[in-house]
């Protein structure tokens, strides 16, 4: 076994991603890598951030936290030069339109000798030949890639990345439920003894492009309709990404309901893991965003995905499930797949309990290799692998 001298200061680490509280499931992935390290480690954090404020109110074991897109890149080098590591990730931030905003902060660390580590990321679309070559020649620098799900490898392999990649999982798998503040459901208005049933949507966009909202608000209109019907249950819309567009286009689904006096839209701010508990109250969930369906899994609460994109087919995969993705889906079919799994919930659930462990494991490894990297100094070279990590530990 290697031998290490005990360190007596922490070890410093970065990380970036789509953080500053936008979005439920990035603040999920961010909250459990750092749990993962401080358990690991003595490390001190720092978070690049687009919302400082939120940053620092959601992730208190963060010892600093800057705001990344304000600052110019000779602003942004001292910030970098401190660290030990840099980790950009997780989520989905390696597509066409913003995959040269996040890998600003990997090519100042390279040039700078702090090694890099891309953490459990999702890739895609990159269809134009501008971004690719970024990524490629980004990525081909780094000291260590894991990504969240096979066909990100795929993709990032076809457009060129010669460096190792390593499969791992979301860390969202990592998080723990946390206990609702008092009279949450009451101030909800979800106390009332009736079952209830959680949908998400996804709103079109950069990270989306392909998304048809009127196609989509008419597919889950019609689900809902079905499921207060069929199941005699309320639905319960969870907008994963509150602060954008995620509530306008809940309700714009319950418009279109002719039972919409049966749903309601989550009015409440919570943390990660407290939407986590509140999923947990789900008899039975129907969504598109990936970490929606992720804390669904986490409760063992029967679901059904709208496959929009290739990280919730690759959850599907991982899990077993089959959908076809959303542009071969159309009312009826929907339907049917709903009053089948309904059917089949408790066959879904052993699935889901059967399955998780796996991936729990797989979302482990990403941050194992981040802990080689940190004691491994900034000398290290070439790709880390899991199977060599307990050589570095102390």
């Amino acid at each position: 076994m290697q031998q290490t001298t005990k360190r007596q200061e922490p070890y410093r680490v970065g990380i970036s991603g789509s953080y500053g509280g936008l979005n439920l499931g990035d603040e999920a992935i961010l909250q459990s890598i750092i749990f993962q390290l401080a358990q690991s480690l003595p490390v001190e954090i720092t978070v690049f951030s687009r919302d400082v404020e939120d940053t620092r109110r959601r992730h208190p074991r963060a010892a600093r936290v800057v705001a990344v897109r304000d600052l110019a890149r000779n602003e942004i080098i001292p910030e970098l030069e401190r660290l030990d590591l840099f980790i950009l990730g997780g989520g989905g931030i390696l597509f066409d339109a913003e995959a040269k905003i996040y890998l600003r902060e990997v090519e100042l660390a390279r040039e700078k000798s702090i090694p890099v580590m891309i953490y459990a990321v999702g890739a895609g679309p990159l269809e134009t030949s501008a971004a690719q070559r970024l990524v490629r020649d980004h990525l081909n620098l780094v000291n260590a890639i894991t990504v969240r799900e096979a066909r990100a490898r795929k993709l990032l392999e076809e457009i060129g990345v010669k460096q190792e990649i390593i499969v791992t999982a979301d860390p969202a798998f990592l998080l723990r439920p946390e206990a609702l503040p008092v009279g949450t459901l009451e101030r909800e208005g979800l106390d009332s003894g009736q079952r209830l049933i959680g949908m998400s949507v996804r709103e079109p966009g950069v990270a989306a492009p392909d998304i048809d909202q009127n196609v989509y608000h008419g597919l889950l209109a019609n689900a809902a309709d079905f499921m207060v019907e069929r199941f005699d249950a309320n639905v319960v819309l969870v907008p994963m990404e509150p602060k954008m567009q995620d509530v306008q286009h809940c309700h714009a689904v319950i418009a279109r309901m002719l039972r919409a006096q049966r749903a309601t839209v989550l009015k409440g701010e919570y943390t990660s893991s407290q939407l986590i508990s509140l999923v947990g109250k789900f008899a039975f969930a129907v969504g598109m965003r990936l970490h929606f369906l992720i804390f669904a899994a986490l409760q063992g609460v029967p679901f059904v995905a709208l496959p929009y994109s290739s990280k919730v087919e690759g959850f599907l995969v991982d899990m077993e499930l089959v959908m076809p993705p959303m542009h071969l889906v159309n009312e009826g079919r929907l339907i049917a797949h709903i009053d089948r799994n309904w059917d089949n919930r408790d066959v879904l659930k052993e699935k889901i309990q059967r399955k998780l462990p796996a991936l729990q494991a797989r979302a482990a490894e990403t941050n194992e290799i981040a802990v080689q990297l940190l004691l491994s100094g900034r000398d290290v070279t070439g790709a880390m692998t899991p199977a060599s990590v307990s050589d570095a530990r102390p």
